[in-house]
C-alpha cells in the first residue's frame, strides 16, 4: 500500500479550502483518507497553513511520499521533508 500526502479539497464554489491528508494512493481526491494531519486556506492573505508537525513527521518517516505542492507548503513551514528520514548507518 503506497501513502502519500496530498490536499483534498473542500469549501465551497470559487471558495477554496483543503486538507492535508494521509491517504492511500488509489484513494479518491476528497475520498477516504488514512489522517487529516493540517489545513490550507488560500483565500487568506497571505494563505494560512496549520500542521501537527508531530504526525507529519510520523508519516514522513513510515514512508509516506508528499506530493509537489504539499512538500512545497511544508518547506514553507520549516518541516524539512529530508529532516523526517531516518539517518543510514555506517557501514
Amino acid at each position: 500500500m503506497a501513502v502519500r500526502m496530498r490536499l483534498a479539497r473542500h469549501g465551497a464554489t470559487k471558495k477554496p479550502f483543503y486538507r492535508i491528508v494521509v491517504a492511500d494512493n488509489e484513494s479518491p481526491r476528497d475520498g477516504r483518507y488514512l489522517e487529516n494531519v493540517g489545513t490550507y486556506n488560500p483565500l487568506q492573505e497571505p494563505a494560512q497553513v496549520t500542521l501537527k508537525t508531530d504526525r507529519v513527521l510520523y508519516w514522513l518517516e513510515q514512508g509516506a511520499i508528499p506530493t509537489d505542492t504539499v512538500r512545497s507548503l511544508l518547506k514553507k513551514q520549516g518541516v524539512g521533508v529530508q529532516a523526517a528520514k531516518p539517518a543510514q548507518p555506517a557501514q
